[in-house]
């Protein structure tokens, strides 16, 4: 009999599927503390939580029976998850139960707006008659623009052209075919904006992506333009948000999420054309049986035959062949985080190819690694063995895997190349002594670099006088050199330089760098 222990409320009707299944005993005990959850966790198989149970360091070292802890929603920072990983506890949410709800609540707000509803409200319940005062605007064959192209951002999509809208998207790391095959244009985030008539938010809340509506963003919108945050505080600066909604720059917003939550002593509080509510994404009776019911569903899956869907920490493959794998693992995973740093666009397609001693270990680990450095620090939810796979499918990225045992110049490699449009990257990585990982090629060019800390990758005619200049912009901007490989040329007398440097360098300082004259191109790689 597998044990199952519920310590937030589930909707009533993933309890009644957990009652319904054979083999599976649960108890539901909400509103403990940590040493109550501390005193009984030990019996469980199994804990289903939402996000009000506190999974400390304390409740999984005491949880000696645990083998998976189930979140019914998105959300997991309740939850330690290296220590669960640590322990051998697998971590699952419900990533997409509760799209529906907070696509739906946008678009609640999109008409809010266009029609002045909670200032028409509360003028008639002042005894007002003002219907000259709030005229509204309708919004057929107004554009909308989505920030962020996920389930939600494409649920949103289906709403707005079923409103008869424009609907136009930006999401960096979505291919050009799920837009098309959507029917929605991708723009860059300057048209996003610059066209948007409401602009909606559906990213998730990463370090690129706080405050990515700022002020810059707020001044190329239309003076007549909305926004619409219901996806995550702080993708919105809130502090330039007032200023343009206070200076008539910007015609109204609405929000669910706050950069503080409640957003006690808010400015924006004290602004008439802004609506609140108060983190409703996914406070629909719907939602809530929708992410009760799934995650019940996969407890059982999981307890019964050892599936785990949407597991966040999950190995795939043996513990004896990842040891075997894992410094190959670890420098696929290094090469997907420069290839992603390279392409200019979405991948489309990712090969990966194996040489030489390379091929003796299980391909998919070392594909899955080379996905999990293209997608890290793109999402919210950790990207990992589990994951990378469907990430990378939602995303349109296609994976190919090939394996030879002939080597090509060294006697381990792995060789990753992406594909965009009609551009190809490719990379080529070994190991030296079996352990010390080296990008030996980047496309056509022979340059053996130690791929660590941050890296400036430049394109050059190959000329006297370029590397000092470039070395000059560093130098009076205090930034240390540590290590410089060069290229040979290539045909069209260009080659490559591979930089690495003290510390990460700003936009500015790298656009100093591309306005020296033989410098073609500069692109900055943090690893």
């Amino acid at each position: 009999m597998k044990k199952i222990l519920i310590s937030d409320k589930l909707a009533q009707a993933g309890i009644d599927f957990l009652n319904g299944q054979s083999g599976i005993e649960i108890h539901i005990g909400t509103g403990l503390d940590e040493a109550g959850l501390c005193k009984i966790i030990g019996a469980y198989d199994a804990l289903l939580i939402r996000s009000d149970t506190q999974v400390t360091p304390a409740v999984l070292h005491a949880a000696t029976n645990l083998k998976l802890i189930g979140r019914a929603g998105i959300g997991v920072d309740n939850v330690d998850i290296p220590l669960a990983t640590d322990l051998g506890i697998i971590i699952m949410n419900t990533p997409d139960a509760n799209a529906t709800t907070t696509a739906e609540l946008a678009i609640a707000h999109l008409m809010s707006l266009s029609r002045h509803l909670p200032t028409a409200d509360r003028s008639v319940r002042a005894g007002k008659w003002e219907r000259s005062k709030l005229m509204g605007s309708e919004v057929a064959n107004k554009t909308l623009a989505i920030l962020g192209f996920g389930t939600i951002g494409r649920i949103v999509s289906q709403r707005g052209l079923g409103l008869k809208m424009q609907v136009i998207a930006h999401d960096p790391f979505v291919a050009p075919e799920i837009f098309a095959e959507l029917g929605v244009e991708s723009v860059s985030l300057d048209e996003l904006v610059s066209r948007a008539d409401y602009l909606t938010l559906h990213c998730p809340l990463i370090e690129k992506t706080h405050n990515i509506i700022g002020a810059k963003q707020l001044s190329m919108m239309k003076q007549e333009a909305m926004v619409i945050n219901c996806a995550r505080g702080g993708l919105i600066d809130e502090a330039a948000l007032y200023e343009a909604l206070k200076n008539g720059r910007l015609a109204g917003a609405a929000l669910d999420v706050y950069e503080n939550e409640p957003p006690i002593g808010s400015p924006l509080l004290a602004l008439d054309n802004i609506v609140f509510t108060p983190h409703l994404g996914a406070s629909t009776a719907e939602a809530q049986v929708a992410v009760s019911v799934e995650i019940a569903r996969q407890a059982v899956t999981f307890l019964k035959t050892g599936e785990a869907i949407n597991a966040l920490n999950l190995p795939r493959v043996s513990a004896k062949e990842l040891k075997k794998s894992h410094e190959y693992m670890n420098l696929a995973t290094i090469l997907g985080k420069v290839l992603a740093g390279l392409a200019t666009q979405p991948l489309e397609h990712i090969e990966v190819a194996l040489f030489g001693r390379a091929a003796e270990v299980a391909v998919r680990p070392v594909s899955v690694s080379a996905l999990i450095g293209i997608l890290s620090d793109r999402f919210s939810t950790p990207v990992n063995r589990v994951n990378a796979e469907n990430i990378a499918k939602r995303q349109g990225i296609v994976l190919t895997e090939s394996v030879t045992h002939e080597s090509h110049d060294y006697i381990s490699l792995i060789k990753l190349t992406g594909h965009y449009g009609n551009q190809t990257i490719s990379l080529s990585g070994a190991l030296l002594g079996g352990r010390q990982p080296r990008l030996v090629y980047i496309n056509q060019f022979e340059i053996e670099v130690v791929p660590e800390g941050t890296l400036l990758v430049t394109r050059h005619d190959d000329k006297p006088g370029v590397i000092s200049a470039i070395s000059t912009v560093l130098g009076n901007a205090n930034i240390n050199i540590s290590r410089m490989q060069v290229s040979m040329a290539d045909e069209q007398l260009q080659a490559m330089a591979v930089i690495s440097v003290s510390i990460p360098i700003s936009d500015d300082l790298i656009q100093q760098l591309c306005n020296i004259a033989a410098v073609h191109q500069v692109l900055q790689i943090n690893l």
